[in-house]
């Protein structure tokens, strides 16, 4: 693999107009294709095999009329002074608002209060119901502004009037913080290189795939259902690991050149090996978030394969911009003491010795006393991981929402004046097809005893379809839509729900938002342990391949394991306990949102192995070259330490940026993934990676002799690459020969 990407990385440096050309084409054509695509579709839970998505497809299917995937808002209407909205002139503002929310022309219905008797038991609180023809997120900003305007015509009247529901949902936004994120790390690159030309690089190429890989993403969103999160995700995981893939290929160019050899061998060497690992590196976060398809929800598998994409472009552009970049800037890319090295040598390859560095210092510190290092680091991440045994999974709502929005208000006077469980009524559906007997009587006997369950605050009178062979209510439980209550309400109509079908022949299934998000829930936590399995399966082989060894992908694993879990307890510590929420702008805690779990597992199991790469990939390479293991550990940190440090606070830069989003699943993954990759390289890479490796010796590297015959070779570390003689000595032995 090393000789082919060297090759490849040769070809680009040479032709490196006809490349650039290449990629700059790409990035104008799909960002042409972007700038015209249809408006990006609101985020669709569907999850094939789940009761309440078979409830809400017969409700499709039976009722068509009630358009049960249209988006709907909630205008609350609250009388002060202990006035009743009941009759005189308070009444009146209620009809003239709720007549207007009819006139505009996406809404498909309107549900009156006093038809409908939304009326609080005080009589000083109202709401109305909103049906619109678009589904969540794609009500058109005239909507919004009709609701708003209809609002405040009421208050103007004197009334409290606020606005919730799924017809408010807008596109995330993105803000300063991203900006502020790739600041901070062009910084540390300049820092990192010394040179603006080497710091700007990564930081170009990494723009151009995102440009392409979130382009494409919008393109193919209206066709794919992709929602604007898919995107945005896309964008931060395609960001940070564009910046830091391209980091290690400038990285090895500018060492290779340091050492004497040509620009145009270096940046083969350069692609051949920092290029190899990148491959690897890329190919374990393509898996991780690829696997995401096993979990069964299309939501998910679009985000992960999106990101999968992005990241496989950011593959690409390293592999081959990279290298074509580095050809049009020259010995710019150098620093100063290097490019005098070079101009005061007489050509040919001059092994530099390398000065005693932090890393190097920090892995003979590790190598001193590897015990004490890997019980502090192990020790310290399991306390942090501690509130995981507390976590809670949920949708975000209204209730997640700032203090200050009218949806949060909206629903807190619901929640106030009619019950908690007001906010999230659970919607059953009766399929009375299979009835022996008179249908509305059974329907009427599931009523009476929905009505007799502990935990149930109401049941709405039933509503048939036109053919009579279904039916629909409402029961509104006595707790909110996230409470653990109202999930133990959902399973205990189910369980009830075969008695009646073999008593009856009556079908009863739960669905509505409320249910959608439990069986979201638990469905994404059934499958995190097979998704685990798989990708860390996957993962331990390819990782065999790269280090030929046996306990090093399982130390990787591991220590992966540690990150991950660390993450999560600061992720529910932070969003769900309420630590540091204030300063890190969490508006209202709660349960996690049930995605970020299995996509921060996800994505950080494939960063892990990103950083488990590069930095044991040199180690391997000083071993294989005749190093003891303890002096291959101290390359590996002399060599790797810098940049693979540079890299972790690049990433944490740019994921850290996203905190600053006002849509939860972006903020909570923004937080995760920086904390994350901070645990991961710092403590499991920085620490535990070298006290293990300490420990273990020449174990670390052991493979069963048939297992070795087995693998493929794929020569990661360039061991062919070595005895290839650079361009300029070629020339010299030809000029000596004639």
């Amino acid at each position: 693999m090393a000789t082919l990407l060297s090759a490849l990385g040769r070809f680009s440096f040479r032709r490196r107009g006809i490349v650039a050309l290449i990629w700059l084409a790409l990035l104008a054509g799909i960002g042409f294709s972007a700038a015209t695509a249809a408006s990006t579709p609101g985020m669709s839970v569907a999850m094939p095999g789940t009761e309440a998505q078979r409830a809400f497809d017969l409700l499709e299917e039976r009722f068509p009329e009630a358009n049960a995937d249209g988006a709907t808002a909630r205008m609350v209407f609250r009388a002060e002074d202990g006035a009743r909205l009941t009759g005189g002139e308070a009444k009146g503002t209620v009809d003239r608002a709720v007549a207007g929310l009819g006139k505009d022309k996406d809404v498909v219905g309107v549900v009156d209060p006093y038809e409908a008797k939304a009326i609080s038991k005080d009589q000083q609180t109202v709401y109305a119901t909103v049906l619109y023809d678009a589904p969540m997120g794609e009500v058109t900003e005239e909507s919004r502004e009709a609701l708003e305007k209809v609002a405040e015509s009421a208050r103007d009247a004197g009334l409290v009037v606020e606005t919730g529901g799924t017809a408010l949902e807008t596109e995330p936004e993105t803000g300063t913080g991203e900006v502020i994120g790739v600041l901070v790390a062009a910084i540390v690159l300049v820092i990192t290189f010394g040179s603006l030309v080497a710091a700007g690089m990564p930081l170009i190429t990494a723009l151009v795939g995102v440009g392409i890989g979130v382009g494409g993403v919008i393109a193919l969103a209206p066709l794919m259902d992709m929602s604007a999160v898919t995107s945005i995700l896309a964008a931060m995981i395609g960001l940070a690991v564009g910046i830091d893939y391209a980091l290690f290929i400038v990285s090895r160019y500018r060492s290779e050149r340091a050492e004497g050899y040509d620009a145009d061998t270096a940046a083969g060497r350069a692609v051949g090996t920092a290029g190899s690992a990148v491959v690897f590196a890329g190919l374990t976060v393509l898996i991780a978030l690829a696997g995401l398809a096993v979990v069964g929800v299309p939501l998910l598998t679009k985000m992960g394969l999106a990101a999968a994409a992005t990241v496989a472009i950011a593959v690409l552009v390293a592999l081959t911009l990279v290298p074509a970049v580095l050809g049009f800037a020259g010995d710019r890319v150098l620093g100063r003491r290097t490019r005098k090295t070079l101009d005061e040598g007489e050509g040919g390859a001059h092994p530099a010795t390398p000065k005693e560095s932090l890393g190097t210092r920090w892995a003979k510190l590790v190598l001193r006393r590897p015990v004490a290092v890997l019980l502090t680091a192990v020790l310290g991440l399991g306390v942090i991981a501690l509130p995981v045994t507390q976590l809670e999974l949920g949708m975000p709502d209204d209730s997640s929402r700032s203090e200050e929005s009218t949806q949060r208000k909206a629903y807190d006077l619901i929640a106030e004046s009619f019950g908690p469980g007001a906010n999230g009524p659970l919607m059953v559906v009766v399929d009375t097809d299979e009835v022996d007997g008179n249908p509305k009587s059974a329907v009427q006997g599931v009523a009476k005893q929905l009505g007799s369950l502990d935990g149930v605050l109401a049941v709405t009178p039933p509503e048939f379809n036109r053919a009579g062979d279904a039916a629909m209510l409402n029961v509104v439980p006595e707790t909110g839509p996230t409470a653990i209550e109202t999930q133990d309400l959902v399973h205990e109509i189910r369980d009830t729900a075969g008695d009646t079908r073999s008593e009856t022949g009556a079908e009863v299934m739960v669905t509505g938002s409320t249910a959608m998000n439990i069986d979201f829930s638990e469905k994404l936590n059934n499958a995190l342990v097979p998704y685990l399995a798989l990708v860390v399966g996957l993962a331990f082989v390819l990782l065999m391949l790269v280090f030929r060894s046996v306990l090093v992908p399982l130390k990787a694993a591991l220590g992966f394991l540690l990150s991950v879990l660390a993450a999560l307890g600061a992720v529910v510590a932070v969003f769900q306990w309420g630590w540091l929420a204030d300063l890190l702008g969490v508006a209202q805690t709660g349960p996690i949102v049930s995605m970020a779990p299995i996509f921060l597992v996800g994505v950080v199991f494939g960063l892990a192995m990103d950083y488990e790469v590069f930095l044991v990939t040199r180690m391997r390479e000083a071993y294989v070259h005749g190093q003891s293991p303890h002096e291959a550990v101290v390359t590996g940190f002399t060599h790797g330490a810098r940049v693979v440090a540079a890299a972790a606070v690049i990433m944490i830069s740019v994921f850290a940026g996203f905190i600053a989003s006002d849509e939860p699943m972006i903020k909570m993954m923004g937080f995760g993934l920086a904390i994350a990759v901070f645990f991961d390289a710092f403590v499991v890479r920085m620490a535990l990676v070298p006290a293990v490796l300490a420990l273990l010796g020449r174990s670390a590297w052991w493979l069963p002799k048939w297992l070795d015959r087995a693998l493929p070779s794929v020569d990661v570390e360039g061991e062919k690459l070595s005895t290839q003689k650079s361009a300029t000595e070629e020339k010299e032995s030809v000029g000596v020969g004639s």
